[in-house]
């Protein structure tokens, strides 16, 4: 009775966290339809200062900036911070011989980390709104203009575009690198519905300078920030149309490492913003936070309890229904190992196996940084993505 009450909890809280919630969100939405009441294009034009955190990133510095300056938008209305993180690499160099009255460059000594950086570069950001960048990140002509129509919605505190995923070789690989990024970005444009949404893409972010808050060097911006807006009664929202252009990761092992840091970063910024986990107080918000950050970042509690729980009922005799469920893992798990595998050979896996594989890198991260979490181990700063 015990494993099979542990197998249906977790098959339970599996298929709410990847489709239970979902559904509530675009049902409950689409009856709410709190859509963002953003002006027409050119009629919304707050000033905007762009902020880069850089770490030897000679390799991308120059374009990025050189981006964020070709935008279509005014440019007497826009401005570029490029915080260098005690960069040794020529990065500070490069940003100078830009050599534009709009681009102005700080050094932070000692290197400190992204979430100092930008605490150190606010207080002399002049812009209206406050636009996120990455030091690799290249935007749409339009992206900065896309966000800042959003703003026109004096409810609008916080907004996220969309991060689409380059191969190597420049082609496009679609919204995201997987099925995965499609699906969670509709999640994003239903919750926007619901009032706001609980994860943004940190390379194409924008926020109103006066509900900036500052934040310990080790809490992740990308994550702590727009909680901080949510808690000052504003909305967090998606804009699918302010696009951000990303190169790919380029193994399944950066990806890895790329997720264990977020996740890490996630569990203490859910932590520190506890408060808004009170459904007494934060309502509809709270129930959104559960389902699709805490529920989600722990969904490899339930993988673990279906396959726990599948073993050891399926040596029951006569366990033909639990054989049959443990079958249907090992398959899935199968399948992740074989779009892991065909992925380092340079093969392309069928869409399903690279989903698989992506779902298991996603949880086997978590698990990990979980297990850094309850032993106290906390991350500041970061290298530049390879």
């Amino acid at each position: 009775m015990f494993w099979t009450a542990v197998f249906w909890l977790s098959l339970f809280g599996l298929v709410y966290v990847y489709a239970g919630y979902p559904l509530a969100a675009r049902l409950l939405g689409g009856a709410l339809d709190r859509r963002v009441q953003k002006a027409a294009a050119g009629r919304h034009q707050p000033t905007v200062t762009v902020l880069i955190a850089a770490f030897n990133e000679a390799r991308h510095i120059e374009a990025t900036v050189r981006n964020k300056l070709a935008q279509n938008y005014p440019p007497e209305r826009l401005n570029v911070i490029v915080i260098s993180d005690a960069s040794e690499d020529g990065t500070d160099d490069l940003v100078r011989a830009i050599g534009s009255d709009r681009v102005r460059l700080i050094r932070q000594e000692p290197r400190a980390g992204k979430t100092s950086a930008l605490n150190l570069a606010m207080p002399q950001a002049t812009g209206e709104l406050i636009v996120f960048s990455d030091a690799n990140s290249l935007y749409a002509t339009d992206t900065i203009a896309r966000l800042a129509e959003c703003f026109a919605d004096l409810d609008v505190g916080y907004v996220t575009g969309r991060m689409v995923y380059k191969a190597p070789d420049g082609s496009l690989t679609g919204e995201g690198c997987s099925l995965y990024m499609r699906y969670e970005n509709q999640l994003r444009a239903w919750e926007t519905k619901l009032g706001s949404i609980v994860g943004v893409d940190g390379g194409v972010d924008a926020m109103r300078r006066s509900l900036y808050r500052p934040m310990r060097a080790d809490q992740l911006p990308d994550f702590v920030q727009p909680l901080r807006v949510r808690e000052q009664g504003y909305r967090v929202v998606y804009e699918p149309e302010a696009l951000l252009y990303e190169d790919a990761l380029a193994a399944t092992g950066d990806e890895y490492r790329m997720r264990v840091r977020v996740a890490l970063r996630a569990f203490h910024a859910l932590k520190d913003m506890a408060v808004l986990l009170d459904p007494a107080r934060f309502g509809l918000f709270a129930w959104q936070l559960w389902s699709h950050k805490v529920l989600r970042y722990l969904a490899f509690a339930f993988m673990i309890g279906c396959l726990l729980a599948a073993w050891i009922l399926a040596r029951r005799p006569d366990a033909v229904f639990w054989r049959l469920t443990m079958v249907a893992q090992i398959g899935f798990y199968a399948a992740a190992v074989y779009g892991h595998v065909a992925g380092r050979n340079g093969r392309g896996a069928p869409r399903l196996a690279g989903l698989a594989t992506y779902l298991c890198v996603l949880n086997l991260a978590s698990a990990q940084a979980f297990w850094q979490f309850l032993r106290g181990r906390k991350q500041v700063i970061w290298k530049p993505r390879t």
